[in-house]
Parts: structure tokens; sequence; C-alpha cells
């Protein structure tokens, strides 16, 4: 295929765990109070994975719905990438796994950990080698499943405040295909501060420090998160990220319809967003209701949005995350006609973007559909 034929989100979907985790609930474990933890993140509660889940399972539910909206079989998928730092084993790639699970047979599979900026640079690797390949014989193609997923429940102390209140499970995934001239990826950045790798981190079952009965006594198994750190990363560089994705690209700020954020903490997204310059955009929160699910956080909350008939075709939208490493991912796109968007020629006085309905930003994608239900 030729680098002129545009490719795009052609298809959402998401998938939440059935049980859910209130804050007073994680809040007594972690010695806060319920309005404490909705004061400082803006989070009311998040999902929890079933015992027999693995975070390929949540992968392969998301990855279904997402080949449903698209009306595509798992055959025709010529790549699958996860974007996981809680992989199901340390090996083979949880994206192999997807695979056999969801039948997708003729496709190749791997894995990126850029933790919760990980979706971006498994979007970023997609959409650089569906450029690369031929349509197949029908004439179709070629297609990509780019998935998020992350069970961090399964590595957090319950009991440290720090992290064990804000993150939950989940998984979202998109599908990436040719789109119509005009539409589509148009410019992604991708960029790792690695002198900053020590603000976030599970410090041993690695090559570096292995298990052992004494790491797992010490509690090194643990996520780690050095907060104040993290959020003066996230001042310092999404911002300025996001102005060089735009300048790159020749777009202005006020152009942006949509801003997709990593949903981290409410809080922090409100303090950094006047920073951002996107006083005309969206920015689509939420977490609210499901918390950080890592990887998972950017495509669910696209997932949710696109569902409820947010996007117009032709908008301009900016998706962005930040993440251990530290790391920071960005990309924009011209949205493509979807199953759930709004042809271009449809815009409602409740769709044009506005200051106001920016600084309400945290209502703009409520309660998202639970398990089962899509």
């Amino acid at each position: 295929m030729s680098d002129s034929t545009p490719i795009g989100i052609i298809a959402t979907g998401s998938y939440l765990p059935a049980t859910v985790a209130h804050n007073d609930e994680v809040g007594a474990a972690a010695g806060v109070t319920a309005e404490w933890i909705e004061r400082k993140t803006g989070i009311r509660r998040r999902h929890r994975a079933a015992p027999h889940e693995a975070t390929s399972d949540l992968a392969a539910q998301a990855a279904r719905r997402a080949l449903d909206q698209a009306g595509l079989t798992a055959d025709q998928i010529t790549y699958v990438v996860v974007a996981t730092s809680t992989p199901d084993h340390p090996q083979p790639a949880t994206a192999a796994i997807v695979t056999d699970l969801i039948g997708a047979r003729r496709a190749a599979a791997f894995d990126v950990n850029s933790v919760c900026s990980g979706f971006m640079f498994a979007l970023t690797a997609a959409d650089r080698m569906l450029r690369a390949e031929p349509r197949d014989a029908s004439g179709q193609g070629p297609y990509a499943l780019v998935i998020g997923a992350d069970i961090y429940s399964r590595i957090l102390d319950p009991a440290d405040r720090r992290t064990a209140i804000l993150f939950g499970d989940g998984a979202g995934a998109v599908v990436l295909g040719p789109v119509p001239a005009g539409t589509g990826g148009i410019t992604t950045s991708l960029t790792t501060r690695g002198d900053q790798h020590r603000l976030i981190s599970v410090p041993a079952g690695g090559s570096r420090r292995p298990a052992s009965a004494a790491t797992v006594a010490e509690g090194a198994h643990w996520f780690t998160m050095d907060g104040r750190g993290v959020r003066g990363f996230v001042h310092d560089n999404l911002p300025a990220a996001v102005h060089e994705l735009l300048a790159g690209a020749g777009v202005p700020a006020r152009a942006v319809r949509h801003f997709v954020p990593h949903q981290a903490n409410g809080v922090m997204l409100a303090e950094v967003w006047p920073a951002l310059g996107l006083d005309t955009a969206r920015m689509h929160l939420a977490l609210a209701h499901h918390g950080n699910t890592g990887a998972a956080s950017v495509p669910i909350t696209l997932d949710v949005a696109h569902r409820r008939g947010l996007f117009t075709e032709g908008d301009l939208t900016v998706l962005s995350a930040f993440g251990g490493g530290m790391s920071v991912g960005s990309a924009l796109f011209r949205w493509a006609p979807t199953a759930h968007a709004r042809p271009a020629r449809v815009r409602t006085q409740a769709q044009v973007p506005t200051a106001q309905a920016a600084a309400g930003a945290a209502a703009e994608v409520r309660e998202p559909v639970l398990a089962g239900a899509r």
C-alpha cells in the first residue's frame, strides 16, 4: 500500500470487567475516605478483573467488539498489537494469546510496553506497518487490531494510597484500516525521557531483580510511583508534546475538536488543560467510572465517546498519553466515517465545541457501558 493511501480508525471496542470497586472499599484499605479520593482524583469507582480473567481475556473481549463494529472477521486482520505492562506471562507475548482467543490465524502479533502510553506507541507502529502492506486479493484491507489492556489490580499494594486509589482494570481496542481520502491519521509524535524512568516502576520480577522469597517479602513486586514527580513530568511535557504535534502538522489549536487523554487523574488533567491551548476542543474524560486503566484508558474513553455519537466525520481529534519510562505519545486524526460518527454535513449546536464545554469536560463522557452490555 502506498504511503499516500490514508490509514485511520475504522472501529472501536472496549471491555470493563463486571466487578466494581467503589471509593469506600478502596479507601478503607488505603486509609483514606471516599470523599478524599474523589476530591484528589475525580475517580468514583473502578473495575476489577475476575480471578479467572487475564489481560489477554480482557483484550480479546475488546477486540471482538471492535471487529464486530467494523464488520470484519479476525482472519482479515494482518497485525495484532497489544499495549500492556501487565502481560499474562513474561513470555509468550500476550498478543499471541489474543490471536488464539479471537481466531486471528493470519495475523502477526506482538506486545508493546510503554506503560500507560503504550497504546499510542502501538497505534503508531501499526499505522506505519499498514502503510507498507498491499491490499488483499479482494481489494480490501489491510487491517490491524491495536489493543490497550491492563490488570493493575494484581500489582497494587492495597495499603498504598498513592497508587491503589487510582487504577482499574480494562481493555480498549481500535481497528485500523484504509479510510476515505482527507480522513485518517495525520501525524504521530513519540518521546521517551529515560532519565526519568525511576518515577514509575515495578522493582522486582525481571532480570535485574529476579523473583525470590526476599523480593516478595520486601513488597518489591508492587507497582510504585512518585506522584509528585509524575505530576511535574506531565506539566512539563504533555503541553509541549501537543504543541509540537500540531505545529508539525500545520494545524492551529483552534481547529481541534476533540482531545482524548490518558485517564490518569482528573484533577491533574484539569490543572494541565489550560496549558494545552485547546480552548475550543472537548476533553473527553470517563475516569470517574473506571479510573486509570493504564494502556487501556485512551481506547476505552475513545470507544465510549464514539458509541455515544460525539464524533462527526472530519473532526480533528488528538489522542495523547503519558506513562512510565517516562514517555509521551500523541496522535492527530481527522475522524473517518465510522459506525457511530455523524455525517460531516450534520453538526448540531450541542456538538459545536466551546470553551464552556471544555471547562465542563468531566461531564462530556458519562457512565460507560459495562461488561457484557455491548
